[in-house]
């Protein structure tokens, strides 16, 4: 099992924690790809929407990937690729709380990796953040 931080506003992981689905990079379907059946997502929210540009940087849902299926949905002229997640009932927790314990945010211009929106995650960082928003 593997490990993933998926860069989304915490309003689309609000949304697709009601829905029980994962969705990455605006609806694409090659990070979802990357995952497997059991993996865990770790969602990672700069701000509270896309287009704030008040800085939120929390951890806002752990996720397991129930199967492997991905499907596209239809909204209209929207048209993202899903997956099936189960998620734990956490509550977020700010990055800089975390931030000098985690492999993550260890090295220099961690950041920019960020901007890839599905980044490995290493089960030591999974277990932190789990442990965090579990309290």
């Amino acid at each position: 099992m593997n490990g993933w931080l998926g860069v989304v506003s915490a309003a689309h992981v609000r949304r697709g924690v009601e829905l029980g689905i994962a969705q990455i990079g605006h609806g694409k379907r090659a990070p979802l790809a990357r995952m497997r059946a059991g993996d865990t997502l770790v969602y990672y929210s700069p701000v509270e929407q896309i287009g704030d540009t008040a800085a939120l940087r929390e951890f806002t849902a752990l996720g397991v990937m129930a199967d492997d299926a991905i499907w596209q949905a239809d909204e209209g002229s929207f048209k993202p690729f899903r997956r099936r997640a189960e998620y734990l009932p956490l509550r977020p927790v700010p990055l800089a709380l975390l931030r000098d314990r985690l492999h993550l945010t260890s090295g220099p211009n961690w950041g920019y990796q960020l901007r890839r929106g599905l980044v490995p995650l290493d089960q030591h960082d999974v277990e932190i953040i789990r442990e965090s928003m579990q309290r």
